[in-house]
């Protein structure tokens, strides 16, 4: 089993910038890679962004490429988003998951999730 616990969401204005924090605990050398999800009211659960345990790769959906950035302190088997140039359609429900996959963007890919943290992006 491993456990997630994300932190560090909130209230941003468009333009800003806000970290969100993902700490993994359990049997964490189990998960190849380390992603992020997000769910907006009413939609489907959409890939945001991936990194690997080993090599660092990293992999991101369109809509936030060169605005988000994933990294990842193994030591402390934590994994972070770096949310920049926020949006008004950046408002979700932001999800942490692990999975055994390598580098995968798909849901059914990943095998723990974190209880979510809301960002929410409005004036």
């Amino acid at each position: 089993q491993v456990q997630l616990v994300e932190s560090g969401g909130g209230l941003v204005q468009p333009g800003g910038s806000l970290r969100v924090s993902c700490a993994a605990s359990g049997r964490t050398f189990t998960s190849n890679t380390m992603g992020w999800f997000r769910q907006a009211p009413g939609k489907e659960r959409d890939f945001v962004a991936a990194i690997t345990r080993i090599g660092g790769i990293t992999i991101y959906a369109d809509s936030v490429k060169g605005r988000f950035t994933i990294s990842a302190d193994n030591a402390k088997n934590t994994v972070y988003l770096q949310m920049n140039s926020l949006k008004p359609e950046d408002t979700a429900v932001y999800y942490c998951a692990v999975g055994r996959s390598y580098g995968g963007t798909r849901s059914i890919e990943y095998d723990y999730w974190g209880q979510g943290t809301q960002v929410t992006v409005s004036s």
